[in-house]
């Protein structure tokens, strides 16, 4: 049980180890929180209510400010994303390359509904952004997305269709050789692992998450690290993410 007590300026955790208690201006106090605000959010739907340019984006705002922070340090020439939905997260990162004056996106989904395909392609983004309809892992479909990338090109991937570990493990097996040194391939939703027992969650989301095909994934693939992007500004006393994408940042070294 979590007491946080704005009077006293504490948060009290009582667990079968025993109560511990935490200065509310604490990083531990933070954290706590933090998590139990990322368990409301997913019971809420909160994430089910931004948008992006005129776009449903349905992401973490937080993991739209840090995965940004990644982008504008490594600048890539192509960013490949899995999963399309309603086009949010691509408007974004395409928005993002506007800005920079470099870059484009492609943007990979088994089914891209006709209204959101329509939506995409009329977008003031839709010139950065090229859709590939079919799974990701079919070798046709990963064909295709590398045809986009030519020779000596920084590339940046997110995953963030099917979640399951064995459809994120192929993912990671398919566009890792498509990273390029430094950059990262990004494997969202690690958070299914935390959420098990809420609403729209399943029993197995404990060992079949993304998370999971991070960790049958790294041991065959030393040139990548599991690495926590820095901050690349912090005057406080917080130094971990409030995210939907734990242990979702593998590096290419």
């Amino acid at each position: 049980m979590i007491t946080i007590d704005e009077a006293r300026g504490q948060v009290t955790v009582e667990g079968p180890n025993g109560t511990v208690t935490h200065p509310l201006a604490s990083p531990e106090a933070f954290k706590i929180v933090s998590d139990a605000w990322i368990r409301c959010g997913w019971d809420t739907k909160y994430v089910y209510s931004f948008s992006w340019m005129g776009r449903p984006i349905i992401q973490l705002p937080d993991d739209m400010v840090r995965i940004q922070e990644v982008i504008y340090a490594i600048k890539p020439d192509v960013i490949i994303e899995t999963g399309v939905a309603h086009g949010g997260s691509l408007i974004f990162y395409a928005s993002l390359c506007k800005a920079m004056g470099k870059g484009r996106i492609v943007g990979i989904d088994i089914e891209i509904r006709p209204h959101n395909r329509k939506a995409i392609e009329a977008h003031e983004m839709s010139s950065l952004i090229t859709l590939i309809e079919g799974s990701s892992v079919d070798a046709a479909t990963v064909e295709q997305v590398a045809a986009q990338v030519k020779p000596g090109e920084t590339t940046l991937v997110l995953l963030d269709s099917n979640h399951t570990k064995a459809h994120v493990l192929a993912e990671l097996e398919a566009y890792g050789p498509m990273v390029t040194k430094g950059s990262y391939i990004v494997a969202t939703d690690g958070i299914m692992a935390q959420v098990v027992g809420a609403p729209r969650s399943a029993p197995d989301w404990a060992w079949n998450n993304p998370i999971g095909a991070v960790e049958a994934f790294l041991p065959a693939h030393p040139e990548f690290v599991l690495e926590e992007p820095a901050f690349p500004f912090n005057e406080g006393v917080v130094q971990d993410r409030v995210t939907y994408w734990p242990s979702a940042y593998l590096k290419r070294i």
